[in-house]
């Protein structure tokens, strides 16, 4: 009874947090609005952002959670938002004269204006290299950071970790989350590794000529996950896995060396931290982002009922198989990528966007999604290249010439 009593007073205790999700029309930011939809006395969703394609969608979660101000990407798509706005308005009840449209932000810019809005937390759900400015932005208005972008923090590592203090930033990646949630289990003087698990996606036990064949619709069947096309093709190369890897050495600062990658394909594991002593802690949960997701809305808190939990009553049987890093090299590479440093992982994150989109169109096949990213990585980091700059001196310039040129040199030799 005594703990009922203090958990009661513990959640009376919780402050209401003032939210703001970028990528609020995608897999992340829908259901970020989920779980604040049923958590209404711990969040405020204060601002939304999109690229524009679904306004309608865009419109209706506006509405119904009274935000005060939207981000769309593309500029042309303002007038179709208004009219949206107030056609689910006139649905919803509203006077036409008592509706207080929301601040409007349009443009490229709009994310990054719209992470600096009076806020506690930024939820950064946008897809790819796109999200590093807006990363930047709340880091410097203060904002706690709910990083689900992991690109922001590959690609511009040394920019995001100068401007990030202590805890400013909490991991959405639901690995990443994992191990945050692992690591209170001991100081970091006792940590000997960290365990990032893979589902294997698709094509997990399949050869490397195997692999030659494979199609857009069957790399965008993923097992376990429903996530956008960019985050599905990458989790079939393993690509997502190497991004991660260079992730979790940035958030936690362990060493390349001391990260490891297992496959476990019923995605019930999400990693794990081995600490000194032999022990091993791992989080379990099922595949469901709401958790990391409502983690990184409420942190250090957790929030009741975020997910279901394992079913602890029925048999079950969880697998770990070690890595084929011969059929899938992708890991091996973000870990050059990621020990080069400087603008490498700028190069490795912008190739393979651009080598996804060019297999996506049928222009390359499924193998040649890595192999080409190896090939600009390469002669980026070639002695003598102008292009490579050291960690040292990384400026934001650097890092978008860096994604810019790697994402152009990758569709020459893809051939578009």
């Amino acid at each position: 009874m005594v703990g009922g009593v203090a958990l009661l007073q513990q959640r009376k205790a919780h402050v209401r947090r003032r939210i703001v999700i970028l990528g609020s029309t995608g897999s992340i930011g829908t259901q970020a609005l989920d779980i604040a939809a049923r958590n209404p006395e711990r969040f405020d969703i204060v601002g939304l952002s999109a690229g524009g394609n679904d306004v309608g969608l865009l419109a209706r979660q506006a509405l119904e959670f009274n935000v005060e101000a939207i981000a769309v990407a593309r500029a042309s798509a303002v007038s179709d938002l208004q009219l949206a706005l107030y056609a689910e308005a006139q649905q919803r009840g509203f006077s036409t004269g008592h509706f207080e449209l929301p601040k409007i932000f349009a443009g490229p810019e709009s994310a990054s204006e719209l992470a600096a809005w009076p806020c506690d937390v930024v939820l950064n759900g946008i897809a790819g290299a796109a999200g590093l400015v807006p990363t930047l932005e709340a880091l410097r208005a203060n904002r706690t950071l709910a990083l689900a972008n992991k690109e922001s923090l590959i690609i511009g590592g040394p920019l995001v970790k100068s401007l990030a203090r202590p805890d400013q930033i909490v991991a959405v990646d639901s690995e990443h989350s994992a191990l945050a949630q692992s690591l209170r289990s001991g100081s970091s003087g006792e940590v000997r590794r960290l365990v990032l698990t893979a589902s294997g996606g698709p094509f997990r036990g399949m050869t490397r000529s195997q692999l030659v064949d494979v199609t857009p619709e069957q790399a965008l069947r993923h097992p376990t996950w429903d996530m956008g096309p960019l985050v599905t093709i990458n989790s079939a190369t393993l690509m997502n896995k190497g991004l991660e890897v260079i992730e979790a050495h940035l958030l936690f600062d362990i060493a390349f060396d001391s990260i490891d990658v297992v496959v476990h394909p019923q995605s019930v594991v999400h990693s794990m931290v081995e600490f000194t002593d032999g022990s091993t802690i791992a989080q379990a949960s099922p595949p469901d982002m709401r958790l990391p997701i409502a983690l990184g809305m409420a942190w250090p808190e957790r929030v009741p009922d975020a997910c279901e939990p394992c079913d602890w009553s029925t048999a079950a049987t969880w697998e770990f198989f070690p890595l084929d890093e011969e059929a899938f090299p992708a890991v091996g590479l973000a870990r050059r990528a990621g020990g080069a440093g400087g603008t490498a992982p700028a190069v490795f994150n912008g190739a393979d966007e651009a080598c996804v989109a060019a297999f996506l169109a049928g222009r390359i096949p499924f193998t040649a999604i890595v192999d080409t990213v190896a090939k600009v990585l390469d002669e980026h980091l070639a002695p003598g290249s102008g292009e490579w700059v050291p960690g040292n001196e990384v400026t934001l310039d650097a890092v978008l010439h860096a994604d810019t040129w790697a994402r152009a040199r990758a569709a020459e030799i893809a051939g578009s």
